[in-house]
């Protein structure tokens, strides 16, 4: 069963899902601290190039799945046109004082 983002735990993480979802780079870009850093399967990447080949031109969007650790940990059922659809995590540090992501990891769940 898909969580709405409106549904998850944290404001933070929920602004970034829907930002995703609606391919609205200035919103997901706003929710993320000027230094955010992420990785993906284990490997630090570069968050500009990342977000733009696995998120932004490509269709990327998430069907959340679980929460977990305060809404900081999803499973999501993630999808692009270049890889189609995967079970992925994701996990998200929230700056110190809230209100914006300073890391994210994803990869294969």
């Amino acid at each position: 069963m898909t969580i709405a983002p409106a549904n998850l735990s944290d404001p933070t993480v929920a602004a970034f899902v829907k930002a995703v979802n609606a391919h609205d780079k200035e919103a997901f870009l706003k929710v993320l601290t000027a230094d955010a850093t992420m990785a993906d399967d284990g490997s630090d990447r570069d968050l500009q190039e990342w977000i733009d080949k696995e998120i932004f031109d490509t269709g990327g969007h998430m069907d959340v799945q679980k929460e977990s650790d305060g809404g900081h940990t999803l499973v999501v059922n993630y999808r692009n046109d270049t890889w189609g659809e995967m079970r992925t995590r994701w996990r998200f540090v929230i700056s110190p004082g809230g209100g914006r992501i300073s890391r994210f990891e994803t990869g294969q769940a």
